[in-house]
């Protein structure tokens, strides 16, 4: 008898056609405006309610995990010597001043080559060398020193291409209690949040713990592949430090519920589920490769906090992991009908 083949998990099972009207292309004037889907993942039933009904729709004893990651201004763009533009989006630090970053056009870009990037307060310019050139568009770019100490006066706050103007106050592609600088774009399930809000989960009896992941390459790639385990996904540097450890531990204890804010929360949480499998329990600091499709047993997160996803998209994947395929599906498309706002400035969803 020939051996059955492992079922496969065909990307375009998780497309969906979105009209452009759909995308928000700004941020509400108030963070806790927008709508919240809740979506009971055993049943696949939804409910329509408001950001701010979040405290109610949480237990007393749960446990909210929120992403504290800062977005840097990492998109910084230049001139090569030919007068042509250059531009680079920064994703990590590597040693010495350089960084790892996206660079277009990269096909044009010798190794050696010196950019002069103009200040956007003004004053004089700064200056990136390119180091080495990597695959997909990745390049190794050194930053001068006035560049690394200035960033802020060189470069912008990336957002999403699918935003099509810059904001007039960058601030609100950040969350309110964004704290350790790092990542390329937000994690925006928690741009929906105000002090208010925080204020009244807390004094409802939910506590309140932070992670940091810092949002980097697989943010702005698109899985090309015909089968979701054909895509290889980057690394990405994560931490959970030893409070929110004894958090999650006191929680377990207590039979609460741990809510991860955000799909970069989950990812965090899900990689200490991993090390904890393994025997290597309590806090960390580390790069994490973890890649969560349909059929992965989740460990740590019990409730999911998650903003809509692109089609086709890493994150769709992972929470179709968590609410299955058909319910995260149909719950899309009931949403498109009731024209919830998606992606980055767009409204929320609860998975229960």
């Amino acid at each position: 008898m020939i051996p059955s083949q492992p079922s496969r998990l065909p990307i375009a099972d998780f497309d969906y056609h979105l009209p452009p009207e759909r995308i928000a292309q700004e941020p509400l004037d108030d963070r806790a405006a927008s709508k919240l889907m809740v979506l009971h993942r055993q049943s696949g039933l939804v409910a329509h309610r408001m950001f701010r009904d979040l405290p109610d729709l949480l237990q007393p004893g749960d446990l909210l995990v929120v992403n504290d990651s800062r977005v840097i201004p990492a998109r910084i763009r230049g001139f090569r010597d030919s007068g042509g533009a250059v531009e680079f989006l920064l994703l990590r630090p590597d040693v010495d001043g350089a960084w790892l970053a996206l660079a277009k056009p990269v096909k044009r870009l010798n190794v050696g080559e010196r950019i002069e990037i103009p200040a956007r307060t003004g004053g004089a310019s700064a200056f990136a060398t390119l180091n080495e050139k990597r695959s997909e568009g990745q390049v190794l770019v050194q930053l001068d020193e006035q560049l690394t100490q200035r960033l802020d006066d060189f470069g912008q706050v990336p957002l999403p291409p699918y935003i099509t103007h810059q904001l007039d106050d960058d601030a609100r592609y950040q969350t309110v209690y964004a704290n350790e600088s790092g990542s390329a774009a937000a994690p925006t399930a928690g741009l929906h949040f105000t002090d208010e809000v925080i204020t009244q989960i807390k004094e409802r009896g939910i506590d309140f713990a932070t992670v940091t992941l810092h949002v980097g390459l697989d943010t702005f790639r698109p899985v090309s592949v015909e089968f979701a385990e054909d895509h290889k996904i980057h690394s990405e540097w994560c931490s959970v430090p030893p409070e929110t450890w004894d958090k999650i531990q006191a929680t377990r204890e207590r039979g609460g519920r741990v809510v991860a804010v955000g799909t970069t929360s989950a990812r965090t949480l899900e990689s200490l589920g991993q090390r904890v499998a393994a025997g290597n329990p309590g806090p960390f600091d580390a790069f994490t490769r973890i890649y969560i499709t349909p059929g992965y047993q989740w460990t740590m997160v019990d409730l999911l906090l998650t903003n809509f996803h692109l089609p086709k998209s890493t994150l769709l994947l992972m929470i179709s992991s968590l609410a299955g395929k058909d319910h995260v599906m149909a719950a899309y498309e009931e949403a498109i009908r009731e024209e919830y706002r998606f992606f980055s400035f767009g409204d929320a969803m609860l998975i229960l």
